[in-house]
């Protein structure tokens, strides 16, 4: 077993690399959105939140890629087994391309009913489907980069991925520059951006991953790259997680959903609480990801004293900075809200609402450490019935119950659904510990 000081030596190596590169995420949309936001029309700005939001649900709905690979490939690493590492990186690949090749075939249809689901203005409409138009075609090199960064994570090592995350964005912001000020190319300037970007980092992910790749050469897989019954253990774990992220796009969309329903002042502030604790989601999912190495690894190798000392370490980790994040929200984020808006009907709703964002951290923290274990350890079906359970019966139930409540009984279900999840992953996570499931094959 580790040394505790080594093994959190460990945990930080992975958790700050994977902490800097997902904030990177979040900061290149405030840019675009500074630099959009300064142009003449204000409708450039709409189209491209329009356009983003409908691709993110599309691609987002595909980052099983990233954590289907990431459990499988940790495993291997913990067993010794080159070979197999290789083999779930390259069906990852062929697995990434197939499926954006449907995603490009059936455009027609899904931007159609995104932003008939949108309803955007006769303005705005136009701008937002040329946008996706353009965007869509980085669809192979958003995947096949999912499938790199899980083959990285899997062998504890997010400092690659960091450098691909960081590189993408400060070319996209630079990209961004170039041909929207200076080109003047507005919103379709912003998309061709970012596809430029997409494709970059990619390239990057491709050569750093072949740098690494050890094992047999690729002719010695060819076989098994083209017998569908090879691929049953990467589908069958990606098939789990794509309900699970599915039932989570849909969580969210239902609250700004049902946030809209309260009120352009209500909206507002909520999504400005939303961005900040998907700040904090991103900084707890650095130990999430240390779990999902660290555990995996543990698992894969057969030494469960190992995987639990690992999971408790990360925990701790997880939990303290839960307990920071909230403190820091109780006591700077009345500072910052009129950083977000000018609008005091706004701040004055931020004000009496910021608690449950204070909660929310602690609350949510267990749920995210203990998707990593789960990932890490290819044991995504039970992450997909707590999602399922969650979301069914305490999520929805109880905001049809809060309704009278208005925005307060919004947020009790958001945040009970999110305490749910961890609460039965936890149980999931007793059931399998009592039977050393977690070694199985």
């Amino acid at each position: 077993m580790a040394h505790p000081q080594h093994l959190n030596h460990k945990i930080w190596q992975i958790a700050w690399p994977a902490i800097l590169s997902n904030i990177s995420t979040p900061l290149l949309g405030i840019v675009d959105t500074a630099i959009l936001g300064h142009l003449d029309s204000t409708v450039y700005l709409g189209a491209v939140a329009i356009g983003a939001s409908i691709l993110s649900f599309i691609y987002w709905g595909f980052g099983f890629l990233r954590m289907g690979t990431t459990g499988l490939v940790a495993r291997a690493v913990g067993a010794g087994d080159t070979r197999r590492e290789s083999l779930v990186l390259l069906q990852s690949v062929v697995l990434a391309l197939g499926l954006a090749a449907v995603v490009i075939a059936s455009q027609a249809a899904w931007v159609k009913l995104g932003l008939r689901f949108m309803a955007p203005g006769p303005e705005l409409a136009p701008l937002a489907e040329e946008y996706i138009r353009i965007r869509v075609f980085s669809a192979p090199a958003v995947l096949l980069t999912y499938a790199v960064l899980g083959w990285f994570i899997g062998h504890q090592d997010t400092r690659w991925p960091m450098v691909i995350l960081v590189v993408t964005n400060l070319l996209n912001i630079i990209l961004d520059v170039l041909f929207i000020v200076v080109l003047d190319w507005n919103s379709a300037g912003a998309a061709r951006a970012t596809l430029c970007a997409e494709y970059a980092g990619c390239a990057l992910a491709l050569w750093l991953v072949s740098r690494r790749l050890q094992g047999p050469p690729l002719r010695s897989l060819r076989a098994e790259l083209t017998r569908l019954s090879a691929y049953r253990e990467l589908l069958e774990s990606n098939r789990f997680l794509f309900v699970r992220t599915v039932c989570l796009l849909f969580s969210f969309a239902f609250f700004t959903a049902m946030s809209t329903r309260l009120g352009a002042e209500t909206l507002a502030a909520n999504t400005v609480m939303l961005n900040l604790l998907l700040l904090a989601a991103y900084g707890l999912d650095g130990f999430a990801y240390a779990a999902e190495g660290l555990a995996g690894n543990a698992a894969g190798g057969g030494d469960l004293a190992r995987f639990r000392h690992a999971v408790r370490a990360c925990w701790h980790w997880s939990l303290g900075t839960a307990g920071l994040l909230s403190v820091c929200f109780l006591l700077a984020a009345p500072l910052l809200f009129p950083i977000f808006t000018a609008h005091a009907e706004v701040r004055e709703l931020l004000r009496e609402f910021h608690l449950w964002l204070v909660a929310m951290p602690l609350v949510a923290a267990p749920s995210y450490l203990l998707d990593g274990v789960f990932i890490g350890a290819a044991r995504t079906r039970y992450m997909m019935h707590s999602m399922v359970l969650s979301l069914g019966l305490v999520y929805l139930p109880l905001w049809w119950l809060c309704q009278g409540l208005g925005n307060h009984g919004l947020w009790l279900a958001f945040l009970a659904f999110n305490g749910a999840r961890g609460v039965s992953l936890y149980l999931y996570f007793r059931q399998l510990d009592a039977r050393a499931g977690w070694l199985d094959a």
